[in-house]
């Protein structure tokens, strides 16, 4: 597990299923209320992790639907009692595939509906915590970014991360969308911005605007 923290909010990262996904216990420090964002499985690790941080979960958060993100998810509500949302609801369809994943990939899941799909512009309420919604597809087709603007941090899912991007040769992918979501919607965020992402390290939009050999050219600079 890693440890991330920013003024008033701290997380801890939880690698889990065979895809090593960052599943992120992401909390407000004054209230010490939680979100668990995209359990994918490995539910017992999850579950100690939030015993040793001493916070209260109030919510699942999904950036989409794909099933290290994912799978978890339906008995982590029940275990809980507690709501999911987002993704967007264009990734309805993966939601309701995850069992057939699950086979596929060797590991359990299970469909899951959201309690609230979220869209551009919604904002998502973690204790005092408040994150801007971006819908971000190229991924897949209902992808959300969270971003605090005052403390100054995303979670990005698997649309932009340290060196690379999002693949887009799974189901709903579209390389285009993913080029102008990450150019449209996160470049202009700031430099300044530290980001969790799906997998591997973090980074700032910063560090990928002038070394992500995906972010070069006129297209984008």
């Amino acid at each position: 597990m890693k440890e991330f923290s920013v003024p008033d909010v701290s997380a801890t990262i939880i690698p889990v299923t065979p895809f090593q996904q960052n599943c992120t216990l992401l909390w407000c420090e004054k209230t010490k209320k939680a979100a668990v964002v995209d359990p994918g499985g490995d539910l017992d690790r999850i579950r100690e992790a939030i015993a040793q941080s001493g916070v209260s979960v109030e919510k699942i958060i999904l950036t989409h639907g794909h099933i290290d993100h994912a799978g978890g998810a339906a008995e982590l509500r029940e275990d809980l009692g507690v709501p999911v949302e987002g993704p967007h609801e264009a990734d309805r369809f993966l939601l309701e595939r995850l069992a057939e994943q699950g086979q596929v990939y060797g590991f359990p899941a299970r469909a899951v509906t959201p309690d609230r799909w979220l869209k551009e512009g919604d904002t998502v309420t973690v204790g005092d915590l408040t994150l801007d919604v971006l819908h971000c597809p190229g991924h897949s087709p209902g992808s959300v970014v969270l971003v605090s603007p005052a403390q100054r941090f995303a979670l990005v899912g698997d649309v932009l991360f340290q060196g690379s991007v999002g693949r887009v040769d799974l189901p709903g992918g579209d390389g285009k969308a993913l080029i102008a979501s990450i150019k449209d919607k996160l470049l202009p965020l700031g430099d300044d911005i530290a980001f969790i992402c799906g997998h591997g390290p973090m980074s700032t939009i910063g560090q990928e605007r002038q070394t992500n050999p995906f972010l070069q050219g006129e297209g984008l600079l």
